[in-house]
């Protein structure tokens, strides 16, 4: 990851989108760490990396997933096959900032950005 991250500042690379995979999961926290070395602003696919220190992530909602995810569950065990469930795309999301690992890079949000965002991690 080390070398990727160097490939991207010799290229030019002014920032980066980690998608939340099961291959990027249990390196969250290099990437996280490496995105501050390099001082590369980094977007998550989710919440929790922007908690452990990641830049700011924007995704659906967790608790909203939980609720379509329990509102299955419950269709299931009354007796509805799962093949007979529509496919639901999220509708509400979440915009999360942390202004510390802002402050570290180097970067300002806009008052406008801030201003948008759901949560903000100072």
């Amino acid at each position: 990851m080390e070398k990727t991250f160097q490939a991207a500042i010799t290229r030019g690379v002014e920032a980066v989108i980690v998608v939340n995979t099961a291959l990027i999961v249990g390196h969250n926290a290099r990437i996280i760490k490496l995105a501050a070395q390099t001082r590369l602003p980094a977007m998550y696919t989710s919440s929790s990396s922007v908690a452990a220190g990641g830049l700011m992530s924007f995704s659906d909602d967790p608790g909203d997933r939980a609720k379509r995810v329990a509102d299955y569950v419950d269709k299931i065990l009354k007796g509805t096959h799962p093949a007979d469930l529509p496919v639901q795309q999220p509708t509400k999301f979440e915009l999360v900032i942390n202004l510390k690992t802002a402050k570290q890079i180097g970067l300002t949000i806009p008052p406008n950005v801030l201003a948008r965002a759901d949560r903000v991690i100072r």
